[in-house]
């Protein structure tokens, strides 16, 4: 405070000694020198303290503008950060879309599209539900495929969503054949997501890459659907089967959305 008090005495001081001394046009002698001698180191500090002061001032609205500047790009980068991840997230999902639509005119077949909403949590079956059930035309019964190959059955169905046992279940059977050799056996779930080829006869030759379609003689599975790639055959030496597992073409872990197929609008199987 007291130094406040000094600076205002300092400034009108300095004001009358020059409102005197300018009175005096040519002040080379007398009170006039005197007063700008006096005066003048107290205008030097006045004049750097203003000036001080100003350069504080506009440094600090610069800072404030720089802050605020900085605030507004921070949001609009994470606005549009967000917008990219959108446009990225239904690029996918027009791109599976698009896939299932294509799928759904090469059955030439009624359908059914239904998103994945769950997965059932339990280590000892391999279901997932969809958001389609009975008031869509839903019914246990019905084959679920997607543009990958074959996904499951609908095992229960509520009014507005179902239930689907994968083909990796070991619940599960479709009736299926080699692509390559036509070798016929009936693919059942096995472990770690993999499938088992059962009732395969050891005189068909099949071989590690072979494709396994469906056969469409369980009259559920529309014939030549994609199952599965062959990963590993084994031929004991006596017996009369051979034991062949079965990589699934569907990835599982991934999968969004399914076509649900009636199966009474199926062909009678050949």
């Amino acid at each position: 405070m007291a130094i406040i008090i000094g600076f205002i005495v300092l400034v009108t001081l300095s004001f009358t000694m020059l409102s005197l001394s300018s009175r005096q046009p040519y002040p080379e002698h007398g009170t006039g020198r005197f007063a700008i001698a006096l005066v003048a180191p107290f205008q030097k500090i006045i004049s750097h303290s203003s000036r001080f002061l100003r350069d504080i001032w506009e440094h600090y609205f610069f800072l404030v503008s720089v802050a605020e500047e900085n605030e507004r790009l921070h949001k609009e980068a994470q606005t549009a950060f967000a917008l990219a991840h959108r446009n990225e997230e239904l690029m996918q999902a027009n791109d599976r879309l698009r896939q299932l639509l294509n799928l759904d005119e090469e059955l030439q077949l009624p359908t059914v599209a239904a998103q994945v909403v769950g997965k059932d949590p339990s280590p000892w079956f391999q279901t997932i539900l969809v958001d389609k059930g009975r008031e869509d035309g839903v019914e246990i019964g019905f084959p679920v495929i997607n543009p990958q190959g074959v996904v499951g059955l609908i095992v229960d169905s509520t009014a507005h969503y179902a239930k689907v046992m994968l083909i990796t279940d070991p619940n599960s059977a479709v009736d299926a054949v080699v692509q390559k050799s036509r070798a016929r056996g009936i693919i059942k779930g096995g472990t770690s997501g993999y499938c088992v080829f059962n009732y395969v006869l050891r005189k068909y030759d099949v071989e590690v890459g072979d494709s396994i379609i469906s056969s469409g003689m369980d009259g559920v599975f529309p014939k030549g659907t994609p199952i599965g790639r062959v990963a590993e055959v084994l031929k004991e030496e006596a017996g009369i089967f051979q034991d062949v597992t079965v990589t699934p073409f569907v990835d599982f872990e991934r999968l969004e959305e399914v076509l649900i197929v009636p199966t009474k609008t199926l062909v009678d199987p050949l």
